[in-house]
């Protein structure tokens, strides 16, 4: 589904990816971990091209994206939709509208199926009820929510998770990861940045370690939970358990 060949990422005179390959299959949770600064929530963005590279390749769906093509770039997003963590809905929009602003205005979608789908996914997230409210009437967790619908009212074929939760009060962090949870159920192929460790373990088919700009470990999450391999991962996870 995703495929990522030899990528490199400099802000100026900091290295921040170094020559990174990674491959999520179709279906697959790729759960990424590590320290924060060690360049997981920019490999992210760089697979969403939101941060442009200067060396290696992104495939989407078997296909090489070029960097310069806006259009290309804007036809892949709308098969991989990206989360983040600060919702970045629109304050002026009801919950409908915000999520069947990207089916109406990118796919072209008419209004009245793009409703029946946006309902669909709101009913997906547990939030069918708030369809008519604002999102300064909600609380984190269901603005996190909302964005999760909206980035599925696209249909795309795998999404990016930046720290969904890591905004979120802790009593609201569960509702989000149980969405995520059913996501993962139904098949959805998914790269997800997190800190939460009991997540990972229990949604993820594959966890990746990051440090410094290098994936460092790999494997199931009984591999790298219990039997990590690298000197790295084991000092992480001893501060993180």
């Amino acid at each position: 589904m995703i495929t990522i060949k030899g990528l490199e990422k400099w802000f100026e005179q900091l290295h921040v990816l170094k020559g990174i390959d990674l491959i999520v299959n179709p279906s697959e949770v790729v759960v990424i971990i590590g320290a924060s600064g060690s360049g997981k929530s920019t490999l992210l963005r760089c697979i969403n091209f939101l941060e442009k590279f200067q060396k290696g390749e992104v495939f989407i769906e078997g296909k090489a994206v070029n960097q310069q093509d806006e259009k290309m770039i804007n036809e892949m997003r709308s098969h991989v939709g990206m989360v983040f963590q600060h919702f970045n809905l629109f304050p002026h929009m009801s919950v409908l509208h915000n999520v069947i602003e990207g089916p109406t205005q990118v796919k072209g979608m008419g209004k009245e199926e793009a409703i029946e789908i946006g309902r669909y996914y709101l009913d997906k997230v547990g939030l069918i009820d708030k369809e008519n409210a604002y999102p300064s009437m909600l609380s984190g967790g269901q603005k996190q929510r909302v964005a999760i619908a909206r980035a599925l009212a696209m249909e795309p074929s795998a999404i990016l998770f930046d720290e969904p939760t890591s905004a979120l009060d802790p009593e609201l962090v569960g509702e989000v990861l149980l969405v995520m949870k059913n996501l993962a159920k139904d098949g959805m192929t998914m790269v997800i940045v997190t800190h939460e460790m009991g997540f990972a373990r229990e949604v993820a088919d594959r966890v990746v370690y990051m440090d410094e700009g290098v994936i460092v470990e790999q494997g199931t999450p009984k591999q790298v939970f219990d039997l990590p391999q690298k000197e790295r991962t084991q000092s992480f996870l001893s501060r993180v358990r």
